[in-house]
């Protein structure tokens, strides 16, 4: 009969106290997954999607609330912008190029950004289908938009009143028209309706009193006209110091960092992830003493039959691997365990984000820190049996047998 035979044998007839032992230990492991898989997804994503942009420019307000707006598409904006100012900017020496953006409808909780075809070739965006939008009303939509709502080439919708409400007044006079779906690119753009910002100043045009829409950007006054924010690339490193404190000083806008709003946001969002982190290694320092607890105790309970292997052969490092490998099987299965109920768990939140129009994670995903993490919980399952093995170890033949 073999160490492994024995060892199942044994932990199979103790299958509630293996059972609770496997289940803490996979407890604490899937928390760590699940935090480990989530904050690298989320911050490769808003890292990516933050990709080629310097400064975003909105309205007065909080810099976060512009960043999570006008980037990730997370938040609502602080305001609109004038044109003549984003005219301005656009025109300033230390700024290479700018990117407007005009928000303000969605369609069933996606949101219509209205800009230039430079916003999608700042994500290098493909096509899947269709071709770029040409003229006002003429949209292309993300991956996500087209799976969830069944939208393809050639349909057509009305936007809503309101940045991700559902249930806002629809446009219905002036529909938008699809002629385009972009290809999955991983980034923000898998979750927008985008077409050119005349398209938005379109859709609003009745505020102003005006009905045709075919040259809409001439008919407008340039009082008339606005953007909700300017995604800003530098023309030279110096521009970094300087031109935040311009806009801010001389303007009626607000300029914000994305790098340092980042920052900030995983700095904030840092200190919850930092204390589940510890709760989960509480969980598995509490299951490496339950491993301790569970084979001491079932020391107690062998000694008289370890005694008898003992008479039959078995030498003492035979003992001492058989307590080993009991306590590296329990590790190993409640580690192994944990590492498939956390990347469950995670899909199942990547689902649950992506319902809620999100950025998503998968748990279809393998962090190089899991390697560490399975080496930790069986290193710290097997420091679990070194009091048991070395007892076992030296195991008294003749007193276990006189006592019985």
């Amino acid at each position: 009969m073999t160490l492994a035979t024995l060892s199942f044998s044994y932990l199979r007839a103790r299958w509630l106290s293996t059972l609770l032992n496997v289940a803490l230990l996979a407890l604490g492991v899937a928390t760590i997954v699940v935090l480990l898989l989530a904050t690298a997804q989320l911050e490769d994503r808003m890292q990516r999607d933050a990709r080629g942009i310097d400064l975003v420019v909105g309205a007065k307000g909080s810099p976060m609330q512009i960043i999570l707006s006008a980037i990730y598409h997370l938040d609502v904006p602080t305001g609109n912008i004038s044109y003549k100012g984003a005219q301005e900017l656009a025109r300033h020496r230390m700024v290479r190029s700018v990117i407007p953006l005009a928000l303000g409808d969605s369609y069933r909780g996606f949101r219509i950004v209205g800009s230039v075809p430079a916003y999608l070739d700042l994500y290098g965006a493909g096509l899947a289908s269709g071709r770029r939008w040409e003229k006002p009303l003429e949209v292309v939509i993300g991956a996500d938009v087209a799976a969830r709502t069944g939208l393809s080439v050639g349909a057509s919708f009305a936007g809503a009143h309101g940045i991700g409400d559902r249930t806002g007044d629809a446009h219905d006079s002036h529909p938008y028209r699809v002629v385009g779906v972009l290809a999955r690119s991983g980034t923000v753009l898998d979750r927008l309706v985008i077409t050119g910002y005349a398209s938005v100043w379109a859709v609003h045009a009745e505020h102003h009193g005006i009905d045709h829409i075919e040259d809409i950007e001439k008919t407008l006054h340039d009082d008339q006209k606005e953007f909700t924010a300017l995604l800003v690339q530098y023309a030279s490193p110096l521009a970094a110091a300087m031109l935040p404190r311009y806009v801010n000083s001389n303007s009626d806008m607000q300029a914000a960092s994305p790098a340092y709003e980042t920052a900030r946001l995983f700095s904030i969002v840092g200190v919850g992830v930092d204390v589940l982190r510890a709760f989960a290694l509480v969980l598995i320092l509490g299951a490496g003493l339950s491993v301790f607890i569970a084979l001491y105790n079932a020391l107690q309970e062998r000694r008289y039959d370890l005694a008898i292997m003992r008479t039959l052969g078995a030498g003492p490092g035979t003992l001492l691997r058989l307590m080993l490998f009991e306590s590296a099987l329990l590790a190993l299965a409640g580690t192994l365990a944990g590492l498939v109920l956390g990347h469950v768990m995670t899909e199942v939140l990547g689902q649950a984000l992506k319902a809620a129009q999100q950025l998503s994670v998968t748990g279809w995903a393998w962090e190089p820190a899991e390697w560490w993490l399975l080496l930790l919980a069986v290193g710290l399952g097997l420091l679990a049996g070194i009091i048991p093995a070395w007892r076992a170890y030296r195991t008294d033949i003749a007193a276990t047998l006189a006592r019985g």
